[in-house]
C-alpha cells in the first residue's frame, strides 16, 4: 500500500519523531511528478536517517532526512509532495509552489533535485520548465532509465543538460547506481551563486521579481491570457526538447507491463484480481504467523511472567498485580501479534514496490467517481488500512474542501491494522482453519462500508459534489527490492508499536486501577484483591452490556473490551485477557484458557448461537469509532461539528449492522 507518510496537533498514534537533519546543513529538496521514483531516491539517499512530519507552520506532511554522501558535508534532504505543476490544486501542491516561487519563503531550499522519468519524459519536462523559470539552483536526476531502455527509448543526457542549462544525472535508486555522481553534481551547484530570472505570470506571486538571466530561457508570447500563453510556450518547448534529446527504437511493441495491465486493469478482471490479491495477503498472514505467535506467546506467558513474579515476590500484592497481571499480560498479548503485523506489512510492501497498488487505484477510479470523488481519494483510503490517522492527514492532497469532508467521514470505516489483532484472535478461537477467510471477509466488509456509507453521504449531505478524472502515473512492474520492502515494513511496524505501546500502557493501567477498586458486594475487600466483576470497571461494563443484547453479546466482558477499544483498538485484546484473568491460548486455532472462556461467554450471551454473535461483535468493532487519536485528527481536519456528526453516524451504523448480523445469522447457526 501506498507508504503511509504529522502538525499543529500531533495525533497520539503518529508522533513526529525527532528531527534528523543536521543544523546548518544546506537544504536540498526533491521535486517531481508523482510516481517517478522520487521517494525511492529519497530512501536510497537517506536510509534510516529520515522522519515524516508536518512542515513548520503548515498542515502538510513531508519526509525529511540527512543525506551523507561518501565525500562532502551532510545535506538536509526534503521530499516535497509530488505535483504536476506549480499552479497548485491542493494544500500539498501549494507548499511546493510557495517554497520554489517565493524568494522569501521560510525554509526555501538551497537547491532542488528534480526527478524526471526517462520513460515518460514529456510529462515531466513541463514541471521542470516551471522550476527552471523560478531561478532556483537545480540538478536533474533522470530516473527510470532502465525502464526507458526496455521500451526502446534512448535519452541523450548530455543534450538534455545543454537544453536545460543544468546538470542531468541518470540514476537507478533501487540499485544505488549514479548516486555518487548525483552527490558531486549537487556539491558543484551548491558552490555557485544563486541566480534568478523573471518568473512567469502563471507561477509568480510578486510581479517585480527580476534578476540576471540563467542559461535556461523560455520566451513567452504576449497575449490576453498570460497564463495560457505561458502554458502553450512550455508545451511547445517540451516538444522541441524531446525532438533533440529522445529517440525511440522503431518497432518497439508493447512491454510486459503493458500486456499485464491489459488483464489487471481491465473492466472485467481488475476488481476480481484486486480482491484475490487481498484475500491471498490475509490468508497467508494468518497461516504463516500462527507458529510464530505460538512461540512468542509461550515465551511471554512462561519465562517472562515467571521471572517477573519471582523478582516481585516481596512486593505488595497490588504492585505485583499491576505489573504482572496488568502490564506484562497486556503488553505480552500485543507482542504476540508482532509476527502477524510483520508478515502483513511485508506482503503489502511487496505489492506496493512491484507497482501493483497504483493499478488498484486505477481499477477503483470508476467507483470513486460515482461517489463524487476524484480517483486520488483512493490513496488516503489505502493508507487507512495501515492507520486511519495518517489517512486523515492525507486528505490534504484533495483540493476541494467538500471532498475532504466526505472522505474524512468514510475513512474511519477503513479497517486499520489495530483492528486486525482482534479479528485474528476471535477468528482463530471460533473459526479455526477458516480464520483467514473470516479476516478477509472483515476487510471486504470494510470496503463495502466505505462504498455504501460514501454513497449515502453523497446523496444526502454532499449532493453537489461531482467526480473528476484521475491523473495517475502507472509505474512499470518490477521485482521488489529487499531494501525498499524492509524500510517500508520497519516504518509501519515502528509506527504501530509506538501507537500500541502508549495506548496499551495507559489503558491497561486505567483498567487495572478501576478493576482494583471494590464496589457493592466486594466493598469489604482490599484494594487490588477485588474480583474484577465486582469492581468499578466491572460495574461500568455491566451497565453498558444490555445495549448489546439484540446483537447477541450482552456480556460485560465484551462491553469492557469495546469501551477500551474506543480509546485505542490495540487495547481490546489486552482488555479481554485482563477481564478474564486468563493467558493467551496455547494454540490460536483452538481453545486455551482464554479461548474456553470466550466460548462460554458467547454461548451464554447469544442463547446458543455463538458464531453469529462473534461475527456481530467483530462487525461492531469494525464500524464504530476507531480510536481517540482518529477523533482528534478528524477534529483538526474537519472541525468539531462534522467530527461529532461522523462519530454519531459510526456508532449508529455499528449497532444496526451488529444487530442485523446476529438476528439473521442466528436463524441458520
Amino acid at each position: 500500500m501506498p507508504d503511509p507518510r504529522t502538525p499543529v496537533l500531533t495525533p497520539a498514534c503518529c508522533p513526529t519523531p525527532e528531527r534528523t537533519h543536521t543544523a546548518g546543513a544546506p537544504v536540498v529538496a526533491l521535486v517531481g511528478n508523482p510516481n517517478v521514483g522520487k521517494s525511492t531516491l529519497f530512501n536510497a539517499l537517506t536510509g534510516a536517517r529520515q522522519h515524516v512530519g508536518n512542515w513548520p507552520g503548515k498542515t502538510v506532511q513531508v519526509a525529511r532526512g540527512t543525506w551523507r554522501p561518501v565525500s562532502g558535508t551532510p545535506v538536509d534532504l526534503v521530499d516535497l509532495p509530488g505535483t504536476y505543476s506549480l499552479v497548485p490544486r491542493s494544500p500539498d501542491e501549494e507548499l511546493t509552489r510557495d517554497l520554489l516561487v517565493d524568494p522569501g519563503a521560510e525554509g526555501r531550499p538551497d537547491l532542488v533535485v528534480v526527478t524526471a522519468d526517462a520513460a515518460n519524459l514529456a510529462r515531466n519536462l513541463y514541471l521542470l520548465a516551471e522550476i527552471l523559470e523560478t531561478g532556483v539552483r537545480c540538478v536533474v536526476a533522470l530516473t527510470m532509465t532502465d525502464v526507458a531502455r526496455a521500451r526502446g527509448i534512448a535519452v541523450d543526457e548530455a543534450a538534455l543538460a545543454r537544453e536545460l542549462g543544468v546538470p542531468v544525472i541518470p540514476v537507478v535508486p533501487r540499485r544505488r547506481q549514479g548516486l555518487d555522481v548525483l552527490a558531486h553534481a549537487v556539491r558543484e551547484q551548491l558552490a555557485h551563486a544563486v541566480r534568478r530570472e523573471e518568473l512567469t505570470h502563471a507561477v509568480r506571486e510578486e510581479k517585480d521579481v527580476r534578476g540576471p538571466a540563467r542559461p535556461f530561457h523560455l520566451a513567452v508570447p504576449q497575449g490576453d491570457d498570460p497564463e495560457l500563453a505561458g502554458a502553450e510556450a512550455r508545451y511547445a518547448w517540451v516538444h522541441e526538447v524531446l525532438a533533440v534529446v529522445r529517440t525511440q527504437r522503431a518497432g518497439a511493441g508493447l512491454t510486459l507491463s503493458d500486456r499485464v495491465d491489459r488483464v489487471l486493469t481491465s473492466r472485467w478482471f481488475g476488481i476480481p484480481a484486486f480482491l484475490a490479491a487481498m484475500w491471498g495477503v490475509f490468508t497467508a498472514t494468518t497461516t504463516l504467523a500462527k507458529p510464530l505467535q505460538d512461540a512468542l506467546g509461550d515465551f511471554v506467558g512462561g519465562p517472562v511472567t515467571d521471572t517477573a513474579t519471582n523478582a516481585l515476590s516481596g512486593a505488595p500484592d497490588w504492585l505485583r498485580g499491576l505489573l504482572v497481571d496488568g502490564l506484562i499480560g497486556g503488553v505480552g498479548q500485543l507482542l504476540t501479534f508482532v509476527p502477524l503485523m510483520v508478515i502483513m506489512f511485508v506482503l503489502l510492501a511487496l505489492l506496493e514496490d512491484s507497482g501493483y497498488m497504483a493499478r488498484a487505484a486505477f481499477v477503483v477510479d470508476r467507483l470513486m467517481r460515482r461517489l463524487g470523488l476524484p480517483g486520488r481519494a483512493f490513496l488516503p483510503i489505502i493508507v487507512g488500512f495501515g492507520c486511519n490517522v495518517p489517512a486523515l492527514a492525507g486528505l490534504r492532497i484533495l483540493g476541494n474542501r467538500r471532498q475532504r469532508l466526505l472522505v474524512g467521514m468514510i475513512i474511519p470505516y477503513v479497517s486499520c491494522s489495530a483492528r486486525l489483532t482482534v479479528y485474528v484472535l476471535f477468528a482463530a478461537v471460533f473459526f479455526g482453519s477458516t480464520a483467514g477467510t473470516v479476516v478477509f471477509a472483515m476487510y471486504l466488509l470494510s470496503v463495502l462500508l466505505v462504498v455504501g456509507i460514501g454513497m449515502l453521504l453523497r446523496k444526502t449531505l454532499f449532493r453537489e459534489l461531482r467526480g473528476e478524472a484521475l491523473v495517475l502515473e502507472l509505474p512499470p512492474y518490477r521485482l521488489p527490492t529487499l531494501r525498499v520492502v524492509g524500510a517500508q515494513t520497519w516504518q509501519k511496524l515502528a509506527g504501530f508499536l509506538r501507537t500500541a505501546a502508549g495506548a496499551i500502557v495507559a489503558t491497561v493501567t486505567a483498567v487495572w486501577l478501576l478493576s482494583a477498586i471494590p464496589l457493592g458486594a466486594a466493598s469489604g475487600t482490599s484494594f487490588g484483591e477485588t474480583p474484577i466483576e465486582h469492581s468499578v470497571f466491572g460495574a461500568m461494563s455491566r451497565a453498558a452490556a444490555p445495549a448489546f443484547a439484540p446483537a447477541g453479546f450482552d456480556d460485560w466482558h465484551a462491553a469492557a473490551a469495546l469501551g477500551t477499544g474506543f480509546v485505542a483498538k490495540e487495547a481490546v485484546v489486552a482488555t479481554v485477557a485482563q477481564t478474564y484473568s486468563a493467558d493467551e491460548p496455547d494454540r490460536p486455532d483452538h481453545a486455551g484458557e482464554l479461548g474456553t472462556r470466550l466460548h462460554e461467554t458467547f454461548e451464554q450471551s447469544s442463547g446458543g448461537h455463538p458464531l453469529p454473535a462473534v461475527l456481530a461483535f467483530l462487525v461492531f468493532l469494525l464500524a464504530y469509532t476507531p480510536c481517540m487519536a482518529t477523533i482528534a485528527t478528524q477534529w483538526q481536519e474537519m472541525g468539531g461539528r462534522m467530527t461529532l456528526l461522523s462519530t454519531g453516524i459510526q456508532l449508529a451504523v455499528a449497532w444496526l449492522l451488529a444487530v442485523a448480523v446476529f438476528q439473521i445469522g442466528s436463524l441458520w447457526w
